[in-house]
């Protein structure tokens, strides 16, 4: 804390803030080009706001334009970019806070740096009220992830740390192909998917498509959301084809660049989550494809008739009673309803 506040006094205190900004980019932030502000019939579903609320804030008379808050009852939150705009709901809801102060209270680092700092018992740094001048304690450990559940090597992590981590569903998504608007494709079978992704289908006309198009199959990095479903999910046992470094996208927002602008939009197929394409980020002219003949409709994600539905998750370190107490309230009636109000599907 010394040295982020010897910082902090350094500088002014936009500067402060556009450190923050800076910070949040190369995180989740900079996998958005969406507008994730609430809508004109937006609705206060909590009743009593009193429960999850941010301690107290202390300021400091070398520079009275900042102070550091305690995260108090309400817990600090990481997790995976899909869910971002659930965050900015569950802040709206409990804390009042303003759009304005969103994009710095909301500072996700995406899904595998959310489990280490979980794991690890590290704080999410640079977390900020920018209208207020107020960053939050650096030093509380983060209490909650919410994203995709964690992969073979986090839960690993996890054990051989001594640490149990909760796992809470708190809403359906659909885990997604995309190929670009102009491929005659609009669906596969998941046999078709995982021989395409082992290398052993290498033509569209394989599947469907024209006749010598040749397929180009964008993956993601392991660690990635995206890629511990593919390899846990889709491809069940069944080894992924090593892709070369052009085609293992970074960030999901590079994904669906590459394949909605990819030139002739007829070759590349790639993966990603529907909320994320359908809300989060645009790019070029895309097409969901349907799997085993069904669509990713919310009627087929709760029936479990789309074969990879997934659920986000609300994950915490067993015995946090504050992270615990949070998880209880999302899955209520109340939370559910905040939910959906963020735009994912529920549970009921």
């Amino acid at each position: 804390m010394k040295k982020l506040l010897s910082l902090l006094v350094a500088l002014s205190l936009s500067g402060s803030l556009a450190l923050a900004e800076n910070d949040a980019a190369s995180g989740s932030w900079g996998q958005i080009n969406q507008s994730l502000a609430r809508g004109e019939d937006w609705v206060r579903y909590v009743q009593d706001p009193t429960d999850f609320q941010l301690g107290t804030e202390t300021e400091y008379p070398d520079n009275p334009a900042l102070s550091i808050a305690d995260w108090g009852e309400y817990p600090s939150i990481d997790g995976s970019t899909v869910c971002v705009p659930l965050a900015m709901e569950l802040a709206r809801q409990w804390l009042d806070m303003k759009e304005e102060d969103l994009n710095g209270f909301v500072n996700f680092s995406t899904t595998p740096y959310a489990y280490d700092r979980l794991t690890e018992g590290k704080a999410n740094p640079m977390v900020t009220i920018p209208s207020l001048g107020i960053m939050m304690d650096d030093q509380h450990p983060v209490d909650l992830v919410l994203g995709t559940g964690p992969n073979a090597d986090e839960r690993k992590a996890a054990e051989e740390a001594g640490v149990e981590l909760v796992m809470v569903p708190v809403c359906y998504d659909a885990f997604v192909f995309l190929v670009g608007a102009q491929n005659p494709v609009d669906g596969l079978t998941s046999e078709q998917i995982r021989s395409i992704y082992t290398g052993a289908t290498r033509l569209w006309r394989e599947v469907g498509g024209e006749e010598d198009t040749a397929i180009i199959a964008y993956q993601r990095p392991h660690g990635s959301g995206s890629q511990t479903a593919m390899e846990e999910l889709v491809m069940d046992g069944f080894q992924l084809a090593a892709a070369e470094p052009n085609f293992i996208s970074d960030g999901m927002s590079d994904l669906i660049a590459q394949i909605g602008n990819f030139e002739g939009s007829r070759s590349a197929i790639g993966y990603s989550y529907l909320y994320y394409v359908d809300a989060l980020y645009k790019s070029g002219d895309l097409k969901v494809l349907s799997v085993d003949g069904a669509a990713p409709t919310p009627e087929n994600l709760r029936s479990g008739v789309y074969p990879y539905t997934v659920y986000y998750y609300a994950v915490y370190r067993k015995g946090n009673e504050t992270a615990e107490r949070f998880v209880n309230w999302l899955t209520s009636d109340e939370g559910q309803a905040c939910v959906a109000q963020a735009g994912y599907v529920t549970l009921h």
